[in-house]
């Protein structure tokens, strides 16, 4: 995929490839739930490239019509709500970059714990079309890697993933199997970190979090996940399920979509494999996000508000005390 950058650059080539092709079920979906057509796409398009190429702050962004309707389609087609997640997206990723840059699959941290099976996108959607994404606690080390690590991973996934217009339009469903948990996983982040990044994703992350289903989680963790749920949005938290066993998960998420060790067809081996392919045929596009950039003098106050907010939170999961 040819990746537009500059400074509000846009240029012929960027509208050359504006033109978007849905399968009919699609289109239905999108002008349904996002209000979206080919006239509405082609307005917010050029509303986003027009607002870019004369942003104060803003000196490197991608163009190109796959990245900017990931904002629009977020928002729903509203220009100023897709303006603004696009500037604290680029903020985030530049205020904490030990989460959402250097995301390269030869890096060989980021290659042992892909391959660990902590992260996998399944390559079966859901019964609503939704990509899904089933993260396994156990199979990730504490004692190996850091927060940092785990946040590059998901970051690395999911922009692997963002730009598909299936995925922007339908959304994403999160299977997180909690089983083989430990303190040592929950140590790995303090109050302050969990509460920025919930923060991140819901403000900055232009995606459409639809069902996200927590399974097997031990009852030492309860305080961690009813404090990770209180600082989810209403809507976000309307959407958060728990369940005692693969039995009650599998009632509403098909078993066939799932690797074989969840009782489905292929091998969790094998969907790591594959999705890695995809990894390395992206990952030029992939590391080249971190070219993009914001001048975070432009954004005082969003950050300012941001740090405030996070410094009322004290402690650290080393310290909880666990029932």
């Amino acid at each position: 995929m040819a990746v537009n950058m500059g400074h509000g650059d846009c240029g012929v080539k960027a509208e050359e490839e504006d033109e978007v092709t849905l399968p009919a079920a699609l289109q239905e979906e999108a002008a349904r739930e996002l209000r979206e057509d080919a006239s509405v796409r082609a307005h917010g398009l050029q509303q986003m490239r027009s607002w870019l190429r004369t942003h104060p702050a803003i000196r490197n962004c991608r163009t190109d019509a796959p990245f900017l309707l990931r904002f629009l389609r977020t928002k729903k087609f509203s220009v100023p709500l897709a303006q603004d997640m696009l500037e604290r997206y680029l903020t985030v990723r530049q205020l904490y970059p030990h989460w959402f840059r250097g995301l390269d699959v030869d890096d060989p941290d980021l290659s042992d714990v892909l391959d660990s099976g902590y992260l996998i996108p399944l390559p079966e959607r859901d019964e609503h079309g939704r990509q899904v994404l089933l993260s396994c606690a156990g199979r990730f080390d504490p004692y190996k890697y850091s927060s940092g690590h785990m946040a590059r991973c998901h970051s690395l996934v999911v922009e692997a993933l963002m730009d598909e217009p299936e995925n922007q339009i339908r959304g994403y469903t999160y299977l997180n199997d909690e089983s083989g948990l430990l303190m040592g996983h929950i140590s790995l982040w303090s109050f302050t970190d969990i509460r920025s990044m919930l923060r991140c994703i819901q403000n900055s992350t232009p995606m459409r979090h639809k069902e996200m289903h927590f399974l097997h989680v031990p009852h030492y963790a309860n305080k961690v996940f009813e404090f990770f749920t209180a600082l989810m949005n209403e809507k976000l938290r309307s959407r958060v399920v728990f369940h005692p066993s693969i039995d009650d998960l599998k009632e509403t998420v098909n078993p066939k979509i799932l690797p074989k060790e969840y009782g489905g067809f292929i091998p969790m081996a094998d969907m790591i494999a594959n999705f890695k392919n995809v990894l390395r045929r992206k990952r030029d596009v992939l590391k080249s996000l971190d070219d993009m950039e914001i001048d975070l003098n432009y954004k005082t106050s969003y950050i300012t508000d941001l740090e405030d907010e996070l410094s009322g939170v004290a402690g650290s999961f080393r310290k909880l005390e666990v029932d």
